[in-house]
């Protein structure tokens, strides 16, 4: 599919990179971004020789937040078109936090508002030391709303009241103190950073990533019943079945690397 203001780069090793491409407007989104990134991850879903998505923004910034033009036409519209608005915005939030595939984020420059529920939806995410997030819908009169269970998960509760109320600004340094970012590093270092963290994740099997990330997500809190209990039991046993699990077992018990490793 052909997009306008976004891109979708297969690289090897599986590696795909989902670019907001606005770079003259910061990277703000606005309807067809939302709708671009949704068919864009539909269309990583479904294909699987992507092994790992890394979510990126071109240019200065990773995203400014919402753009200003359309958050202008959504002031004008009524409550019911309003709600499908923001029923997009849940859309991409789900998608992009269920995505079987890892994903990574790597944030410079500014990251605002709903930009932030992307960089808390991605398993991982590093940064620069500088750049500057804030959830700062409050000061247009407006809140975090349908970000704000995926920010609870990556702050915490205590730190999102906190930065949701006042909106104070935030560097990436402090957002890997937060747990936002895994990690901070100077921006110069920012890409080569990036590539060690892919390497490091193309060692792993593909399978057990994603069945790994469904099972933890299934688990969250980590609360024990009888059905997480089952769900992990069954897990294993079919990994280990499985012909990556096979293929892994095998290998490390031959001493040699996996199949998936031999691709790099």
């Amino acid at each position: 599919m052909a997009y306008q203001e976004i891109q979708l780069e297969r690289g090897e090793q599986g590696i795909a990179t989902l670019w907001l491409n606005r770079p003259e407007k910061n990277n703000a989104f606005n309807a067809s971004v939302i709708s671009e990134l949704i068919s864009a991850l539909d269309e990583i879903k479904n294909d699987q020789n992507i092994r790992i998505v890394v979510l990126r923004g071109r240019g200065k910034h990773f995203s400014a937040g919402a753009d200003l033009g359309w958050m202008k036409a959504s002031a004008q519209l009524d409550y019911a078109a309003n709600l499908t608005d923001s029923h997009e915005l849940g859309e991409l939030m789900h998608k992009l936090y269920h995505l079987p595939q890892p994903t990574l984020a790597v944030v410079q420059g500014a990251a605002f508002g709903g930009a932030v529920g992307l960089i808390a939806c991605c398993d991982m995410a590093i940064g620069a030391a500088d750049a500057v997030i804030c959830l700062s819908e409050v000061r247009i009169g407006l809140a975090p709303a349908v970000i704000s269970p995926f920010v609870v998960k990556a702050l915490g509760q205590r730190a999102t009241r906190r930065y949701a109320l006042s909106a104070e600004r935030f560097s990436g340094a402090t957002a890997t103190q937060l747990g936002l970012l895994c990690e901070s590093y100077p921006a110069e270092d920012l890409d080569t950073a990036a590539e060690k963290w892919l390497a490091n994740l193309c060692l792993n099997s593909p399978q057990a990533m994603a069945a790994s990330k469904a099972l933890l997500i299934e688990v969250g809190e980590g609360k024990l019943d009888a059905l997480i209990r089952a769900k992990t039991e069954q897990t294993i046993a079919a990994l280990r079945v499985s012909p990556e699990g096979q293929e892994g077992l095998n290998s490390f018990f031959e001493k040699r690397s996996p199949s998936w490793q031999e691709t790099r």
